[in-house]
């Protein structure tokens, strides 16, 4: 009884012993991309393709994509019907005022409006102006307008809308500041330096309030947001991430500073208790179809960016093992 007794307690170790090795074996792209793959579930395809799929090598023998202009002239830009967008109501004080690919939206409070995000220069009039328009609301109210980060796509309208709205703040990231600032060709023109967007910084407009999380690593100065508005009459809080994709080709350093981001982000989410998450780009959080379902619900229908927070949580996932398989491809750990 005795031999068996410490036959079974070695067996005990031993199995132990194996446990402990095989959970600190490293992970590798195939289980980072199947679990990234479980966590986007039917909620964040798009984020899970964009950013654990990486895109196949250029052709170097194509010819370059033409957005018009003739040789020696500035491209013009795309069809209109190929981004424009009618706008939608998503929730009391929520508007989706973007196009069919890049998001920018509009949150009402008792003392004005705060605009997230600018779009592309050409689609700004269209979309902020005429859509706010449309929605009933005035754009001589709107107090801020908040960049998620300095790229064209998302700024391209903040000279426009510094220019336009009388009395208008732009708000950016520390480093997105510096960049626009030493920037000579910045498309739609250059915005002239205004307020800085710090962590913790909390923006209002009397009842209505953005909390910037700072969240360096698509850009160095990507300003992330919580806040909370009213849908039918009760809260909903969100989580809106201000920088989404990653390159395929970047160092150590990049990745893990990415990561760091988006896991105080993910806490930041959770803390704050967002049931929402929003971004900038529709492939992200599908926000072109999500808010016209919105506008159209009957009553007593849920939003459907209502997802829940562990949902919310489940984005943060799928965006932390497509990440860390891109920094194993990329660099070999």
């Amino acid at each position: 009884m005795k031999s068996l007794a410490v036959f079974i307690a070695a067996a005990a170790v031993f199995a132990v012993s194996i446990g402990a090795a095989s959970a600190q074996t490293p992970p590798t792209v195939d289980r980072l991309v199947s679990a990234a793959k479980n966590a986007a579930g039917l909620d964040w395809p798009g984020t899970f393709l964009r950013l654990c799929i990486p895109p196949p090598a250029p052709d170097p023998a194509a010819a370059p994509a033409a957005r018009g202009g003739a040789r020696g002239t500035p491209p013009g830009p795309p069809a209109r019907e190929t981004w424009y967008a009618e706008p939608a109501r998503v929730a009391d004080n929520l508007y989706f005022i973007g196009t069919r690919i890049h998001n920018a939206w509009a949150i009402t409070g008792s003392e004005g409006t705060i605009v997230l995000e600018a779009l592309f220069d050409y689609a700004a009039q269209d979309e902020i102006f005429a859509g706010m328009k449309k929605l009933g609301l005035d754009t001589s109210k709107v107090k801020y307008v908040i960049l998620s980060h300095a790229h064209a796509d998302h700024d391209g309208g903040a000279r426009l809308l510094q220019d336009e709205i009388p009395g208008v703040h732009l708000v950016y990231g520390k480093e997105d500041w510096d960049a626009v600032d030493k920037s000579t060709n910045h498309q739609g023109g250059k915005p002239k330096h205004d307020v800085v967007g710090a962590d913790g910084m909390k923006i209002s407009v009397g009842d209505a309030a953005v909390q910037i999380v700072t969240m360096p690593g698509h850009t160095p100065g990507t300003l992330s947001f919580l806040f909370e508005v009213r849908d039918n009459g009760k809260p909903l809080r969100v989580a809106y991430v201000g920088g989404t994709a990653i390159p395929f080709n970047g160092d150590a350093a990049y990745y893990d500073g990415y990561l760091a981001s988006s896991k105080k982000m993910a806490k930041a989410a959770a803390d704050y208790g967002a049931t929402a998450l929003l971004s900038n780009h529709s492939e992200f959080d599908n926000a072109y179809f999500k808010a016209h379902t919105a506008a159209s619900r009957k009553a007593g229908e849920a939003n459907p960016f209502d997802v829940g927070k562990a949902a919310v949580a489940r984005y943060f996932t799928t965006v932390e093992d497509c990440t860390t398989a891109a920094r194993i491809r990329a660099t070999g750990r």
